[in-house]
């Protein structure tokens, strides 16, 4: 018997492909974390993880361990931008498992901002950089999402700022136009 899909995980096939994408937001900041604790790959694993998963060699439980191990790499660190570059890392993995978890590569927005706070449009920058790169079936799952809680903090607004450029009824039309 299969379960019914929750409405944040959505198909293997959209967990799929929402993995290529999630894996190339976070391997963009990547290098902060690296930076900071260069012999500690688990971020990277994670990753590449989200990379296998997506072409078939990894199943989702492998995926999810590599994703909490990336978890514990952000808890270890004491620099704000390499916590949300593991942290963006960890959830490129977690899209295996659920595909709401492809919100989390804000978290290389964040760790962008994080990582030179005197450039004001980082965050924005790599948010930009998101959102051009998502391909068009991308864009279309992440619209099957349903809206996220909304959420005060540096991370919370920049996934609801993701969520509104991509909410269900915005077009591609109108991504282009913004």
């Amino acid at each position: 018997m299969t379960r019914p899909l929750s409405p944040l995980t959505l198909s293997e096939q959209d967990r799929r492909i929402l993995a290529v994408w999630a894996a190339d937001c976070a391997e963009r900041v990547l290098p902060l974390f690296e930076a900071e604790a260069p012999n500690d790959s688990r971020p990277r694993e994670a990753i590449e993880s989200a990379r296998a998963f997506a072409s078939g060699e990894l199943r989702i439980g492998p995926a999810r361990i590599l994703s909490a191990r990336a978890h514990a790499a952000a808890r270890a660190m004491q620099n704000p931008a390499a916590v949300a570059a593991a942290r963006a890392a960890g959830h490129a993995a977690g899209v295996a498992h659920m595909a709401a978890h492809a919100r989390g590569v804000a978290y290389a927005a964040v760790a962008a901002g994080l990582a030179a706070p005197e450039a004001s449009k980082s965050m924005v920058d790599e948010a930009r950089w998101q959102f051009e790169h998502a391909t068009k079936a991308v864009r279309e799952i992440l619209r099957k999402l349903p809206p996220p809680p909304r959420v005060s903090s540096r991370l919370g607004q920049a996934i609801s700022d993701m969520y509104e450029k991509l909410r269900p009824n915005q077009t591609d039309h109108d991504l282009l136009v913004q």
